[in-house]
């Protein structure tokens, strides 16, 4: 059975009968209920644009939700990919540093060596002069114990000495042939120091 509307209430008409209902009273009510239906149905329109709003701003929310959740999403692969590119930056960081370390302490122990053989190689050159000055000093002192001693009756006054600066004393012939060509004695401050020229 079709709904009754308001325009079907007012061209409704009933059949007369001998003891029918008053007819004031049946169009006063007809009227009452015309203007409860008319009033439930303007409340219903209310009612319905209501609903229809709050259904679009549901639908908004849920679209915002959407949204929402997909820049969260978004945001945390992000917060990840940057965490784990940071991690193999840190871990990249970390290895070219012990990489270079060890390349400097690499480059530190071949100077330490190289420093070591230097200090052996000038150790080897001082023991090897010390050395070879010995062996100098003792043929020297050889030659000065072979060399005969001047009398002392034939020794002649000597003139007095120039300055110690100047003073020289010459070795004779028979001791140049036998030093290899020590030609000069000088005195400083009344010692001898020996004077090599070849």
């Amino acid at each position: 059975m079709a709904k009754l509307t308001i325009v079907d209430i007012q061209h409704k008409s009933f059949k007369k009968a001998l003891q029918g209902y008053d007819r004031g009273d049946v169009d006063q009510y007809l009227e009452e209920i015309m203007e409860t239906l008319e009033d439930e149905a303007h409340a219903r329109a209310a009612l319905e644009a209501d609903v229809a709003d709050l259904k679009e701003r549901i639908s908004h929310f849920k679209s915002m939700e959407d949204t929402m959740n997909q820049t969260l999403i978004l945001a945390q692969r992000t917060a990840d990919e940057v965490k784990a590119n940071a991690h193999k930056e840190a871990d990249l960081i970390k290895q070219q540093a012990r990489i270079a370390a060890e390349r400097e302490i690499a480059e530190l122990g071949d100077r330490i060596d190289d420093a070591r053989r230097e200090a052996q190689r000038h150790q080897d050159t001082a023991e090897k002069a010390k050395s070879e000055l010995r062996s100098l000093l003792m043929s020297h002192l050889a030659i000065l114990e072979r060399t005969p001693q001047p009398q002392a009756a034939s020794v002649e006054p000597q003139p007095p000495a120039p300055p110690p600066s100047t003073t020289v004393v010459t070795v004779s012939s028979e001791i140049d042939a036998d030093t290899d060509a020590l030609e000069q004695l000088p005195l400083a401050n009344g010692t001898p120091t020996h004077k090599i020229v070849r």
